[in-house]
């Protein structure tokens, strides 16, 4: 399946518009993140998994620090068939308190991940102004960002020997999926992947399997663009295949506002006399509740429906 393609150095509004109202996601072109760079970020990742375990355990998360390699994450209270990286600033307050980021003792890998990690925010920030005037919106989508708690995300799915299929539903009666459905939680998503196809997005009552495009990134919207738009834009409800033969690597970049933030339907964009869908929601709060699931069964995950707004139209 073929998501919508946009260049982002000649972004069509309308196009914008009729790609996030209709997927929630496309595929980016025309950015500066060299296909130098993604090939060698690619490598520094298989070179760390491909580690013994004892080696990667060396930077293992854990519940007193959010970044660092971690393979039991939870998703919809499944556990994931993965591992991960996830690479942050230093933490000195919110709900992520006492973070600091860790590193692999592999030459080069800090420096790799670092300069994928900051294109891909100026990426995220830039499609922000684009989604604004989309939106019809005079509002600074970026000052939220100033100060923010985005992280990237090395993903590296191993062979399974049970595979769940790409039809299977919501809950596979069998078979293990790499990363169960969710939204994501911040505002945009920058997606870089390998050429390996995993991810899949749901649609019109069915999982679409996207195909990877060389050199191109994934731009998934999360649930504070749909509260923002006031549920113009849905955050698109996607998961991950695991496979029985092939390994896979994907980073996505999570664009993530100020912990103190709350967001709200952008007044301004909404069309005279549109009730907001949602109350007031505190990231920190929401992020804390969301970070707590990665780690144990705790129930049902907190969403934006909890925000939601009783007959607001």
């Amino acid at each position: 399946m073929k998501l919508p393609q946009l260049d982002l150095q000649n972004i069509n509004l309308t196009g914008l518009d009729a790609a996030l109202q209709d997927w929630g996601s496309f595929v980016l072109t025309g950015h500066d993140i060299e296909a130098t760079l993604q090939r060698e970020v690619i490598s520094q990742c298989q070179a760390f998994f491909h580690q013994p375990l004892d080696s990667k355990n060396r930077i293992r998360r854990s519940a007193t620090n959010a970044w660092g390699y971690y393979d039991a994450e939870l998703t919809k209270n499944v556990r994931d068939w993965k591992e991960i990286i996830d690479i942050g600033p230093p933490v000195d307050s919110g709900p992520l308190n006492g973070s600091t980021p860790q590193w692999p003792a592999l030459p080069g890998f800090r420096n790799t991940t670092e300069t994928l990690r900051a294109g891909m925010h100026e990426v995220a920030l830039t499609l922000l102004d684009h989604l604004a005037a989309a939106l019809q919106s005079q509002a600074d989508l970026r000052a939220p960002f100033a100060e923010h708690s985005s992280f990237l995300r090395l993903n590296f799915y191993p062979p399974c020997a049970d595979p769940a299929p790409a039809d299977a539903a919501f809950t596979p009666q069998h078979g293990h999926l790499g990363i169960s459905h969710h939204t994501d939680a911040g505002a945009l998503t920058v997606l870089l992947q390998d050429a390996q196809p995993g991810l899949q997005v749901y649609q019109r009552g069915q999982w679409h399997t996207v195909e990877p495009v060389e050199g191109a990134l994934i731009i998934n919207t999360g649930d504070i663009v749909q509260v923002w738009s006031n549920d113009r834009y849905p955050a698109p409800l996607h998961r991950v295949l695991a496979n029985a033969e092939h390994e896979r690597i994907s980073l996505p970049y999570f664009l993530n506002p100020d912990y103190n933030y709350n967001y709200a339907p952008l007044r301004d964009g909404l069309p005279s006399n549109t009730p907001a869908r949602y109350t007031p929601i505190n990231w920190g709060e929401f992020r804390s509740k969301r970070s707590a699931g990665d780690y144990a069964d705790i129930g049902e995950e907190v969403q934006i429906s909890h925000y939601a707004i009783a007959n607001a139209g």
